[in-house]
C-alpha cells in the first residue's frame, strides 16, 4: 500500500523549519510530502529529505490527496484551516493553542498519554504548549509511579519561544550592551542602552528577566502560567490537579526551563525518582551537582529529550520532590511532538 501523504502547513517558519529538518532524519514513513504557507511565501523552494520542494499557497484545493496535515500557524490560521483540511478527509495536527482545550479534541504527548490518540471525533489532534511539554516528559513517569497530586512551578523561557523575532530581538539588544561593564549596575541604565526596541517582550531581555510570558488572563495570570496549570491536567487526566505556575522569560536563545515542585500521593525518594526517569522514554537524566552537571539550555539545544536533574526529595514534605527541567522549546515543545503524533496516525492508515 503507498504511503501516506502528509502536508506541512506553515512550512517557512521558524517551527516548520525544524518540523523539515526531523522529516529528513526520522525514519521514513511519509509519501509526498506537501509544504504549504501564506500567498507571500508561496514559490519558495526548501530543501527536505535530500528533495527540493517548492512551496504551495494554503487553498481548500492544497489538502486533496493528502492524508495528515501537520500545522504551525497562529491561532486564527489554525481556527480557519483545520477544518477546511478535515473537510477534505484530512487528520490534522495542530501546534497551535486553537484547539487544545476542546474537550472533543485529544491533547497528546506520545510518551505520556498514547492511547488518548484513539478518540478523535474532529479528526483535529492538538500539541501541548511547549514549556509543559518539556515539564509533562519528566511529570508523566513519576506520576505514574506516585500518584501526583499537586505541581508549583516556575518556568525560564527563552526567547525563541516568542519566535524568531524573540531571537532576533535579544540579540540586538545583546549587540548593544556588549562592553559596557556598568551596564546593569545603575537603575535604568539597561533600559536606556536597549532604547525602545522590546521586540515581543515587555521590558528589555538582556542583562534582565521579566516575570511575564504570554497574555493577561484575569486576576493577574498570564495565559502561559493558565496553559502550564490547564494542558497538565488535560494531558494526566488529572482535572482537578492544583497547579500554580510563574512563568519567566530569561535571556536565552532557545530551551525552556522549569523548576518543579512535585508533591504525589504517596512518599517519594531522590534514587526513587531517578530510576522511574532513567528508562523513561524521551527523558535524558543529568543529575551531578558536585561534577556540575545540570539540565542547562545551552546542553539541551538541538536535541530531543527534556533534560532532568537536580533531583532531591523535599526537605519539609516526604511526599515531594524537587527538580529542574529543561529541553528544546522548538524540537520536542513543537515540531518533534507534533510529527509524533503524525507518525503515529501514518501507521494506523497503512
Amino acid at each position: 500500500m503507498a504511503q501516506p501523504t502528509l502536508a506541512v502547513v506553515g512550512a517557512t517558519g521558524s517551527v516548520g523549519t525544524v518540523m523539515l529538518e526531523l522529516l529528513s532524519s526520522r525514519r521514513n514513513v511519509w509519501g509526498e510530502i506537501r509544504l504549504l504557507a501564506s500567498a507571500r511565501s508561496a514559490g519558495k523552494v526548501l530543501s527536505c529529505r535530500g528533495e527540493q520542494l517548492t512551496v504551495r499557497e494554503l487553498t481548500p484545493q492544497a489538502f486533496d490527496g493528502v492524508d495528515v496535515a501537520m500545522f504551525d500557524v497562529p491561532d486564527d490560521v489554525s481556527l480557519e484551516w483545520a477544518p477546511i483540511a478535515t473537510s477534505r478527509g484530512v487528520t490534522v495536527v495542530d501546534n497551535s493553542a486553537a484547539f487544545r482545550m476542546e474537550p472533543d479534541v485529544p491533547l497528546v504527548v506520545p510518551e505520556v498519554n498514547q492511547e488518548a490518540l484513539r478518540h478523535r471525533p474532529r479528526d483535529i489532534v492538538a500539541n501541548a504548549n511547549c514549556t509543559v511539554l518539556a515539564m509533562i516528559m519528566a511529570i508523566g513517569p513519576l506520576h505514574r509511579e506516585y500518584g501526583l497530586r499537586e505541581l508549583v512551578l516556575a518556568s525560564y523561557q527563552a526567547a525563541s519561544g516568542a519566535g524568531q523575532v524573540g531571537v532576533d530581538t535579544l540579540h540586538d539588544q545583546l549587540s548593544k550592551v556588549a562592553g559596557d561593564r556598568l551596564l546593569g549596575s545603575r537603575p535604568g541604565n539597561v533600559r536606556q542602552a536597549v532604547g525602545d526596541d522590546l521586540g515581543p517582550f515587555p521590558a528589555p531581555l538582556a542583562l534582565n528577566v521579566v516575570p511575564w510570558s504570554g497574555l493577561p488572563e484575569p486576576l493577574g495570570w498570564s495565559s502561559e502560567e493558565l496553559k502550564l496549570r490547564n494542558e497538565s491536567r488535560k494531558i494526566l487526566g488529572l482535572p482537578a490537579l492544583k497547579v500554580s505556575a510563574t512563568c519567566v522569560r530569561v535571556p536565552v536563545v532557545t530551551g525552556h526551563s522549569i523548576a518543579v515542585h512535585a508533591v504525589f500521593a504517596s512518599e517519594v525518594t531522590a534514587d526513587g525518582a531517578r530510576q522511574a526517569l532513567r528508562g523513561a522514554p524521551g527523558v535524558i537524566l543529568v543529575d551531578d551537582p558536585e561534577a556540575g552537571e545540570f539540565p542547562m539550555p545551552i546542553d539541551a539545544v538541538g536535541t530531543d529529550p527534556s533534560w532532568v536533574g537536580r533531583i532531591r526529595r523535599a526537605m519539609d514534605d516526604p511526599r515531594a520532590l524537587d527538580l529542574f527541567v529543561t529541553g528544546d522549546n522548538r524540537r520536542k515543545g513543537a515540531a518533534l511532538n507534533t510529527l509524533q503524533i503524525a507518525e503515529l496516525i501514518a501507521a494506523e492508515k497503512k
